[in-house]
């Protein structure tokens, strides 16, 4: 069964997820350093615990897109949303660097485009 373009995409988005999730869950401080966190004990811990939750969620929206589920879709993108917020306030704080907002953007484009997965799923629309 061919796929549609949006879906694919959002697989792979998923897939990504997990594997960004496990590297920040195992090595919070390379990916501290990238967003221009502070690093510490505790933004280490922290963000590796976030990087859990990214594992967790970025499987859930997999596993919902492959079975076409509304409500662990929805549940993803309202984690991607929650993603995108959380870093565009903690740039605002102060505590990243101008390039955590790319973070912040492509997790906000992608809860969208999960929304416009939700959208297409409850038409009918083949995903």
């Amino acid at each position: 069964m061919k796929r549609a373009p949006l879906t694919t995409l959002l697989l792979v988005i998923a897939v990504a997820t997990v594997v960004s999730g496990a590297v920040q869950m195992v090595r919070p401080s390379f990916v501290l350093g990238l967003v221009g966190g502070p690093e510490s004990p505790a933004s280490d811990t922290f963000f590796g615990i976030i990087g859990m939750f990214m594992i967790l969620f970025g499987g859930l929206g997999f596993q919902g897109l492959r079975a076409q589920e509304p409500l662990a879709l929805r549940w993803a993108a309202l984690q991607k949303l929650g993603a995108a917020l959380a870093v565009g306030l903690g740039f605002q704080r102060g505590l990243f660097a101008p390039v955590a907002l790319l973070v912040a953007g492509f997790d906000l484009a992608t809860a969208v485009l999960f929304f416009v997965q939700l959208r297409q799923l409850a038409k009918g629309m083949p995903s």
